[in-house]
């Protein structure tokens, strides 16, 4: 029966335009639902393969790491067998110390150049004492530059004898007394003008700085008249005095020279350390 009411003929043919609309229907959405199940599928299968894809970098990537990691070891080895293994123990601590993010800064200052270049035998000389040697000041306390030089000469003489700076002071003095610090050759004796000398006196055969004489036994006339050997033979004999440190230095110089004007000496005493004092400076 129609919707109006009308009864089918039982016996009319089918209408093909329905039939046919149905049919294309249901094909329609039949292949649609298979395209939409293969393309499930098929982004399933790429999604699988992606992952397989990521694991195998992953793993390929684990692989390399160590086997560099060994190549470095193994390389660190062949640089140095025969390294100790405290050695061994201070490289890796270093390579631990290099991967801590946390460590603290290290000073890169190099040494300097000075430090790295220095020669060992030059250092060690440098470090040796150096023997204090007197000066050559200008002239003080009223002397020219021969007196000047006559002092330094016995001051010079003093300190290869390891006598004290008392000992110099004397001795200067006593030259001041005899010479006026000057090398005085004798009148009476000619042949001690053939030798250096900056005046002639004639007080016997007495020559030199400290007018020692060579009848008396002090020594040669050619050696009494080099100021430094007289040097070395007053000192010597105020050596032998007992207590001469301690004494005055009048006192002093009288025991050594046996003079007829003992006190005369005294006078020179502040000059004397003055000329001292500027050759050889306070502390040498």
């Amino acid at each position: 029966m129609r919707d109006d009411g009308t009864l089918d003929d039982p016996d009319a043919p089918s209408s093909p335009t329905a039939d046919t609309e149905d049919g294309t229907s249901t094909e329609r959405t039949t292949a649609a639902s298979r395209l939409r199940a293969y393309a499930r599928d098929l982004t399933g299968r790429r999604r699988a393969r992606m992952a397989l894809a990521t694991g195998v970098v992953c793993c390929l990537g684990l692989a390399t790491v160590a086997q560099v990691r060994d190549d470095s070891a193994d390389a660190a080895a062949r640089v140095d067998p025969l390294a100790s293994s405290a050695e061994l123990a201070q490289r890796a601590e270093q390579q631990r110390a290099s991967r801590d993010l946390d460590r603290a800064a290290v000073s890169t200052a190099s040494p300097s150049a000075s430090a790295t270049t220095a020669d060992p035998d030059t250092t060690a000389r440098a470090r040796k004492v150096t023997p204090v040697r007197p000066t050559d000041p200008a002239p003080v306390a009223g002397l020219d530059e021969d007196q000047m030089e006559n002092a330094e000469a016995i001051v010079r003489a003093g300190r290869e004898m390891g006598v004290p700076r008392r000992g110099l002071v004397i001795a200067v003095a006593t030259a001041m007394q005899e010479s006026n610090l000057y090398n005085v050759a004798s009148g009476v004796l000619p042949e001690s003008q053939d030798y250096p000398h900056q005046g002639v006196g004639w007080d016997h055969d007495s020559v030199g700085l400290f007018q020692q004489r060579s009848s008396s036994g002090w020594g040669p006339v050619g050696r009494l008249m080099d100021p430094e050997f007289a040097t070395r033979q007053f000192l010597a004999a105020l050596e032998q005095v007992p207590g001469w440190e301690r004494m005055r230095l009048t006192d002093a110089a009288q025991a050594v020279q046996v003079s007829a004007y003992p006190e005369h000496y005294q006078q020179h005493e502040w000059r004397a350390t003055r000329v001292v004092d500027a050759i050889l400076p306070s502390g040498r």
